[in-house]
């Protein structure tokens, strides 16, 4: 059984000014692990229509699953929805259930920018959450969520039902104090090389007693992995320190 792929589109000039750090990835990466759905892609591009376009038809076809973030608010840079529609070749029109549940619920309030939030591709389905009335939406296989990291979390536990599942993607940790990683790169290649199945990482860290290396193996393989580990442990014990199992605290 193979896992199915996906990728992840950040759309937004705030998260490429610095102004805005992502937090929804993170979230997303972790969710899709549990699936068994495999992130093999994180792109972050502008509030440019040819690049979204173009962006989302690219990863829609290279992935079995997109998901974007971001733009689909109600002001003149929220573009996303418009833009997905364009990639789709569909009109963007008011979605009739969701206009009318916007324009019951806020009144007077759901004015023309609003009702931008109620406006979709032609044949999209809601992503419904429980923080804000207005929806996200899926077509085809792209899954068009909110930037704001609450709003977006719901949209993706309301979605989970619908997606696509796999063998679920476990990780384990080792980790020692007082190791560089050039001390260890050889052997580790070595690891890595008798574990092709396994996504294997070094990753140094600074804390307050000075740097360590933390070695973390990902796959579907349980067993796999607790061998890499095992092999990681030792590995690590050579170098006249006390491996650690699990993440290192911060």
């Amino acid at each position: 059984m193979s896992n199915p792929t996906a990728a992840i589109l950040i759309i937004g000039n705030e998260i490429l000014s610095g102004r805005t750090q992502d937090e929804n990835v993170r979230f997303i990466a972790r969710r899709l692990a549990e699936l068994g759905i495999k992130l093999q892609e994180v792109r972050v591009i502008p509030d440019v229509p040819a690049r979204i376009v173009g962006a989302v038809n690219e990863l829609r076809a290279a992935y079995d699953v997109l998901f974007t973030t971001g733009g689909i608010g109600p002001t003149h840079d929220d573009i996303t929805s418009e833009c997905v529609a364009a990639a789709f070749g569909v009109p963007w029109e008011p979605h009739a259930p969701t206009f009318e549940l916007m324009r019951e619920r806020m009144g007077e309030k759901f004015n023309a920018a609003r009702q931008r939030m109620a406006t979709m591709p032609r044949g999209a389905k809601p992503i419904a959450n429980s923080v804000s009335l207005a929806p996200g939406f899926t077509i085809g296989n792209v899954h068009v969520m909110a930037g704001v990291p609450r709003i977006m979390q719901a949209m993706m536990l309301g979605l989970e039902p619908e997606l696509p599942r796999g063998v679920p993607i476990e990780m384990r940790t080792v980790y020692a104090m007082g190791v560089m990683e050039g001390s260890i790169a050889a052997a580790l290649s070595e690891i890595q090389a008798r574990f092709p199945a396994v996504d294997i990482g070094s990753y140094p860290f600074r804390r307050e007693a000075g740097w360590g290396v933390a070695i973390v193996a990902k796959g579907t393989d349980v067993a796999e992995l607790e061998e890499v580990i095992a092999q990681a442990t030792d590995l690590l014990a050579t170098q006249d320190t006390l491996p650690v199992q699990g993440e290192p605290a911060a």
